[in-house]
């Protein structure tokens, strides 16, 4: 039920994303939006891992800054890949995509500290 949530949450801020910051594609519709939460949960569930992985020294260095680029790389990836979901154009496209990254970052923290899985509040 949780995990119902959090996709409803994405769902949500990529739709809204996408109506309202200046550079994407206004003109999405509910479908396109469920579409695209869809691919940001496997691209995040298949690509993010090895990505964190693989930057693991660097975000380490960073003390964790470097995680904003990782979401920015994994946001730019389900923008290419889902239909209808266009990135940001213009001189300062790669700005608006960093908001939409750091916007769906931070959503995507809050949810997951509030309502966390009975599996990840284990005792310690």
């Amino acid at each position: 039920m949780i995990h119902i949530f959090r996709f409803i949450v994405n769902t949500v801020v990529l739709y809204l994303i996408a109506k309202y910051l200046p550079g994407f594609n206004h003109t999405i519709g509910y479908g396109t939006a469920v579409i695209v939460a869809v691919i940001f949960g496997i691209v995040n569930a298949l690509i993010g891992p090895v990505l964190r992985l693989i930057a693991l020294p660097i975000n380490w260095f960073t003390h964790g800054l470097f995680g904003i680029i990782i979401n920015y790389i994994l946001f730019v990836i389900t923008a290419h890949v889902s239909p209808n979901f266009q990135l940001a154009t213009g001189q300062q496209a790669w700005i608006d995509d960093a908001y939409a990254a750091a916007i769906m970052m931070v959503v995507g923290t809050i949810i997951q500290q509030m309502w966390k899985h009975p599996s990840e509040t284990k005792a310690r």
